[in-house]
C-alpha cells in the first residue's frame, strides 16, 4: 500500500476485473534483464549483515539469485509450497479495495514493468524490482506471510471505518520501512529499504534518523514522507510480536481513539517513546 497518487480509476485495457494482467515474461528485453541483474547484484552484496535473517532466507529459498527478472509462475509455485502465497502481475498501483482483496487471499500484486537504467537509484512508483526483490522474500516466512494476510483482512474492514490513513501508516512503517531487533543488532526487513542501495545504508548507519521501539498506536499516528529517506524508523522485537499485536487488537475502537488525537509530524519524538537511537536530524535540516 504505497502513496496512491498514480492509482488509475478503472482497470486498463487487457486487465481483468481484479486488475491483474499477464506478466508476459517474454516481453522483457535484454536491457530489462540487465537492469534487474545490476540492481540485484549490488543489493545482494550489500544486504548480508544488514537485512533480517528472514529476508535473507527468503532470498535464498526462492532462488531469486537466478539471472534475469523472475517468472511469476515459477516464483508462485515455490511460494505456494512454502506459505500459500502467489505473485500476480498488475499494470501499476491499484485501488485500495483491490489491493486488500488480493492480500487477504494471499495474492501479492507486483508491477510487471522495470525501471530504466537511468532510474536505478529512485523510482516513485513501485516496479518489479521493488515489488519482487523488496517484498517477496519476506512472503517465504510463515509468520510474516500470516501478518500480511491479516493486514489485508484488516484493510477490508477499515474501508468502512474511514481509517485507511492509519492503516496505511502501519504498512508504511512495517512492510515498507520496518526494522527488527535481532540478536546481532538492528536489521532491515522493509521492502522500501532492502530494495534501495542508499536507504539500506542510511537506515542503519546514518546518525540523522530516530529509531523508536514499535508501538501500534504510535505508528498509526505518525506521518511519513514518500520522497526521501525516513526520519523515524520503528523497530519491532520480532515478527511473532508484530503478528500477535495485529491479530489481537480490536482496531475499530483504536481508530476512534486515533481520530481524537493529533497526527505526529515526521521526525518528532514523544515523551512516552522508547527511543533506541535519538537522531541528530542533520539530514532533515540539510534538506529543509
Amino acid at each position: 500500500m504505497i502513496e496512491d497518487t498514480h492509482v488509475m480509476d478503472a482497470p486498463p485495457e487487457g486487465a481483468g476485473a481484479d486488475w491483474t494482467v499477464p506478466q508476459d515474461w517474454a516481453h522483457y528485453t535484454p536491457q530489462d534483464h540487465a537492469t534487474w541483474n545490476t540492481l540485484f547484484a549490488r543489493q545482494a552484496k550489500l544486504l548480508p549483515g544488514r537485512a533480517s535473517d528472514a529476508y535473507l532466507r527468503g532470498l535464498d529459498v526462492l532462488k531469486l539469485s537466478k539471472p534475469g527478472i523472475p517468472d511469476f509462475e515459477e516464483l508462485s509455485e515455490r511460494l505456494m509450497t512454502l506459505t500459500g502465497w502467489q505473485v500476480v502481475a498488475v499494470p501499476g498501483l491499484v485501488p485500495d479495495d483491490v489491493f486488500f482483496d488480493h492480500m487477504a487471499n494471499r495474492r501479492f500484486v507486483a508491477g510487471n514493468f522495470i525501471r530504466r537504467p537511468d532510474q536505478l537509484d529512485y523510482l516513485q512508483e513501485p516496479d518489479v524490482f521493488h515489488d519482487v526483490f523488496g517484498h517477496v522474500p519476506m512472503l517465504a516466512d510463515p509468520v510474516f506471510a500470516d501478518y500480511l494476510e491479516a493486514y489485508g483482512r484488516g484493510g477490508q474492514r477499515a474501508l468502512g471505518l474511514d481509517a485507511l490513513k492509519y492503516l496505511g501508516r502501519l504498512y508504511w512503517y512495517t512492510v515498507e520501512f520496518g526494522l527488527i531487533a535481532e540478536p546481532e543488532g538492528l536489521r532491515i526487513y522493509g521492502s522500501g529499504i532492502v530494495s534501495s542501495y542508499a536507504e539500506s545504508r542510511f537506515a542503519l548507519d546514518d546518525p540523522s534518523p530516530n529509531r523508536i521501539a514499535f508501538d501500534l498506536a504510535r505508528v498509526m499516528r505518525t506521518e511519513y514522507r514518500i520522497d526521501d529517506f525516513q526520519q523515524n524508523y520503528f523497530v519491532i522485537p520480532s515478527f511473532d510480536e508484530l503478528l500477535r499485536v495485529t491479530v489481537e487488537t480490536d482496531f475499530a475502537p483504536l481508530y476512534e481513539q486515533l481520530k481524537a488525537k493529533p497526527d505526529v509530524p515526521v521526525a518528532e519524538i514523544l515523551p512516552e517513546d522508547e527511543v533506541l537511537t535519538r537522531g541528530t536530524q542533520d539530514y532533515a535540516r540539510a534538506k529543509a
